[in-house]
């Protein structure tokens, strides 16, 4: 695969990876902190009782209250601002009005456009307590993908990536979703490389700086497989194990990895100390 100067490539997905200069990784910090600060704000009203409806409405006014607006909605007609994937939904999960309840666990994904450019991330809630089996799921999955962006460097590869995170998941006696992967982001919401979260190290295309992409592994308490409910979007565990993910969008730079949405808050993972 090859490479292309961003700043003269077309707003759409070419088949090239695209390397972005200053002036993109610093588009790229203002949005992953926009979708940082908005996931910070889930943190603080995700409980008990609280509807996947109304944290999709949250995202919805934060984004347009900052100038930004979010990725999702209506994207190839899904008609929602954010998505919420519960117990065993591996992602893709659509906002609705059934209240979360004790015990559950919610991903949500949240994609903020603030001036043309992807913020891309997200992270778990635990709803009360929750089983200690999906405690470890989740330490587990945030772990992961960690390890995954802690092996991101200039003149690595892509399956550099994957390898540290299937590595540290499958002794767990945990497995990664294959169905599904990370991709280039900046300019353009899904774009090349995608970034397969199993893999063998020094394979796949060369980590080269100004690359930007996201790390999103998917984790399921049991078998990786998974299937898309008649909804076209909603995937599930076919063993309705219970399935996990947290994300990041991140920057190859010059001598490592830059990542452009951390919690501005320290809320990284859960239970997350609310001031």
């Amino acid at each position: 695969m090859s490479y292309v100067a961003a700043a003269s490539a077309p707003l759409r997905k070419t088949g090239h990876i695209k390397l972005y200069g200053p002036e993109g990784f610093e588009g790229m910090r203002r949005a992953g902190q926009l979708t940082a600060r908005a996931l910070d704000a889930v943190a603080e009203m995700v409980r008990p009782g609280v509807t996947t409806e109304a944290i999709d409405q949250l995202i919805f006014d934060f984004a347009l209250a900052n100038g930004a607006y979010p990725a999702t909605l209506m994207y190839r007609g899904y008609r929602h601002s954010v998505c919420t994937s519960v117990n065993h939904v591996v992602c893709h999960g659509m906002p609705n009005p059934r209240p979360l309840r004790e015990g559950d666990i919610v991903n949500v994904d949240v994609t903020l456009v603030l001036d043309g450019w992807y913020g891309d991330s997200s992270r778990m809630f635990a709803i009360g307590a929750i089983p200690r089996r999906a405690e470890r799921l989740l330490e587990v999955t945030y772990e992961s993908m960690m390890r995954g962006i802690a092996a991101i460097r200039p003149g690595g590869h892509v399956g550099d990536i994957g390898a540290a995170i299937q590595d540290f998941v499958e002794p767990q006696h945990m497995s990664v979703v294959r169905d599904f992967c990370g991709h280039g982001v900046g300019q353009v919401f899904h774009d090349e490389p995608n970034i397969v979260h199993v893999g063998r190290r020094g394979e796949g295309p060369q980590l080269v700086p100004g690359m930007i992409f996201t790390v999103e592994p998917m984790i399921n308490l049991g078998r990786p497989h998974v299937k898309v409910l008649s909804d076209g979007w909603t995937a599930v565990t076919r063993d309705r194990s219970l399935s996990a993910q947290f994300e990041h969008a991140v920057g190859v730079t010059e001598t490592g990895v830059e990542i452009f949405t951390l919690s501005p808050k320290g809320y990284h993972k859960p239970p997350y100390q609310i001031a």
